[in-house]
């Protein structure tokens, strides 16, 4: 199906310098206190079940350009690990962005779980190079579909923005894995959507004299290491990506959300904004970051991340204090 308008599109690499860890951090328990809700997760449900069924999916498919292109650059970090898989977990699947990207040369099997049930089976008569499971389950209780310590590799392609509990999901990943498992993941950063925010926080102001969310809130990047590494990963790598498509005004940017499923689903959030709200953001998002040719910049910042679950096997530092060469001789 053709695209409704042209987008373009321009990827630029901001790349940390990789972080690692010689072992995990005390793990966290999700048992002390429950996760504080921010996201209906219900709402979601349905946002992303409405989307994948709209138009029989092709409003769906049409905006599937952010989620192929960020499965594509998670393979090609799964490519740099010489490894073969007998079973990926895919855990966020949607229709299937990152799995249809596998072949045998990478894996045997791919067990998709998703909790749209509409996404999940948006594509369920596309082929595949290998064998697939669909899961209908949420991903904020893997435990309850995974065994523990049964899984080679989990990958989760630009789910984990939505989850509650990310650092629970995160000891449930580590827990589901076996001895040296693999966990890859891409999820959308805080500064995802910065033009967007900031335009319909101007317009608020003038126009109603305050603010409401309507962007959801995202991990920092400076915490996810943290986070992963007091899940219990080791081996740690993280690094960032901006993605920036450009649109022809707020609104084709807004239409794409939606049928990305990606509307906001924060507990409280307003359901209704004034149109004339809408308008003075659409002109706000131009004057502020609009393009040279007259369209307007969405960036999507996007945190790869690497690790692994502990294993004697693994490989370990020397001992700090051990090293035969002073770093004065070598400099």
């Amino acid at each position: 199906m053709a695209a409704r308008f042209a987008r373009s599109f321009s990827f630029q690499t901001r790349r940390y310098a990789a972080i690692t860890s010689s072992g995990p951090s005390p793990s966290l328990t999700t048992h002390t206190l429950g996760p504080f809700q921010v996201f209906d997760r219900e709402a979601k449900r349905i946002q992303r079940d409405k989307a994948a069924s709209k138009n029989g999916g092709e409003s769906s498919r049409t905006v599937d350009y952010v989620r192929d292109e960020i499965a594509d650059r998670m393979m090609e970090r799964l490519e740099d690990i010489k490894r073969k898989f007998s079973t990926i977990v895919d855990l966020g699947s949607g229709s299937g962005h990152f799995a249809k990207l596998l072949d045998s040369e990478t894996t045997k099997k791919c067990i998709m779980i998703d909790s749209s049930h509409k996404s999940l089976h948006r594509d369920s008569d596309s082929e595949f190079e290998v064998e697939v499971e669909r899961v209908h389950a949420d991903e904020e209780n893997l435990l309850q579909t995974i065994q523990p310590n049964s899984q080679e590799a989990i990958v989760s392609c630009l789910s984990l923005h939505w989850v509650n509990d990310l650092p629970g999901v995160l000891i449930q990943i580590k827990e589901a894995l076996q001895p040296d498992g693999l966990f890859l993941g891409a999820m959308l950063g805080g500064e995802t959507l910065f033009e967007l925010r900031t335009a319909l926080q101007l317009a608020e102001v003038d126009r109603e004299g305050g603010i409401s969310p309507h962007i959801s809130p995202m991990t920092d990047t400076r915490d996810v290491s943290n986070l992963l590494g007091r899940a219990g990963f080791t081996l740690l790598t993280v690094d960032i990506d901006e993605v920036k498509v450009a649109y022809p005004s707020m609104w084709e940017l807004m239409d794409d959300l939606r049928d990305m499923g990606e509307s906001n689903a924060v507990i409280g959030r307003r359901h209704v904004i004034h149109r004339d709200t809408l308008a003075a953001a659409s002109a706000i998002y131009k004057e502020l970051h609009g393009n040279d040719d007259g369209t307007i910049p969405a960036t999507f910042q996007v945190i790869f991340m690497i690790g692994w679950k502990p294993a004697p096997s693994q490989p370990k530092p020397l001992q700090r204090g051990s090293g035969q060469t002073h770093l004065k001789e070598v400099l």
